[in-house]
């Protein structure tokens, strides 16, 4: 059913594209102009272009066309859904799944599935029904990603990763241990000049963009591997693999980058051990405050279990070592108190 809209007292004269988008922002500027080029938008009546100027008093009949159902297939896969409701949803997304359909993928991406996980409950974006992917994850990494159902949600979402008010925490497990237990990273990202399908930190004169990850470690495998929470404050490509071998200390699995699997390593990486493991933001309708954590899979948390066995081992060794040299001491202390005088 056509809806109104009257130019209310005090507006200037603006263009009728303009000053509907700003008037009613819960229909995108996309929106509107498909509507204005369906002829869906009349004025006195009359079916008008994006240019002609509203007054004072002009009362505006609207409708949106018709969403076009996805030329994609839709396809039952496994989704393993952290929140949902009907602006938006957010999903663990399993290491080994692409999010965007291109050349070389097959129906198996997570577009594909979200097609037919929500059918029936996408309002169009973009005037398809197609699910909104706000941010995207690399293939080789798991963890939350948003989905908006909507315009409304798909703007709202967008703003705030690209206005930077989220909080973004990711797990990695990285080859040696820091030598320090947190810091900030702030190095330029660009392209690799001499392997273009890698990023790499940007040098003085090189093309690149602001890139800011805050790190810590949450947990030491001895001097093999530690556990690194980042908190990425831009969202470049990837930033966080860039970042920390930067600081010498490469991703386990991150053969693009040069991670060497240890040949007697008995459960080698088979994928870049990194997790998107938390996000705290808010809903692009409700206004309320969203926190969200996804735990780790399987196969990350597997990569844990020897590494926590060998630190384990090792500080029992230490601990020994150490036991072993009080003893010593005491046994020196002991022998001179002893020690026949002369």
């Amino acid at each position: 059913m056509p809806e109104t809209y009257t130019v209310p007292p005090d507006t200037p004269r603006t263009r009728v594209d303009k000053l509907l988008a700003a008037a009613l922002p819960e229909h995108s500027r996309v929106a509107w102009r498909r509507a204005l080029d369906a002829g869906l938008v009349r004025v006195a009546g009359k079916v008008v272009d994006r240019s002609h100027p509203l007054h004072v008093g002009d009362v505006v009949t609207y409708e949106f066309p018709a969403t076009v159902a996805s030329e994609l297939k839709a396809v039952d896969l496994p989704l393993d859904v952290i929140y949902e409701d009907k602006h938006f949803l957010a999903l663990n997304k399993a290491a080994g799944m692409v999010v965007h359909p291109g050349a070389g993928t097959r129906e198996d991406t997570l577009v594909h599935a979200l097609l037919a996980h929500c059918a029936g409950s996408l309002s169009g974006v973009g005037g398809v029904q197609r699910p909104g992917i706000v941010h995207r994850l690399d293939r080789d990494t798991s963890g939350l990603i948003l989905v908006a159902k909507s315009d409304t949600a798909h703007r709202g979402l967008a703003a705030q990763f690209s206005g930077r008010t989220l909080k973004k925490e990711y797990l990695a497990l990285v080859d040696g241990v820091p030598r320090l237990l947190s810091g900030s990273i702030r190095k330029p990202i660009g392209r690799n000049p001499r392997q273009r399908h890698k990023m790499a930190v940007a040098e003085e004169g090189q093309p690149g963009r602001d890139a800011h990850t805050d790190w810590e470690v949450v947990e030491k495998f001895g001097h093999v591997a530690a556990l690194v929470r980042c908190t990425i404050h831009t969202g470049r490509t990837h930033q966080i693999r860039v970042h920390l071998k930067s600081l010498g200390h490469i991703l386990v699995g991150d053969v693009i980058y040069g991670w060497k699997p240890n040949p007697k390593d008995p459960r080698p990486a088979t994928r870049v051990m990194l997790h998107a493991e938390h996000l705290v933001f808010t809903h692009p309708v409700t206004r309320k405050k969203m926190d969200l954590r996804a735990p780790l899979p399987k196969d990350f948390a597997a990569q844990l279990v020897p590494l926590r066995k060998l630190a384990r081992a090792a500080a029992k060794t230490k601990k020994a070592a150490a036991a072993a040299a009080k003893t010593r001491q005491t046994d020196v202390a002991t022998f001179h108190e002893h020690e026949p005088r002369g």
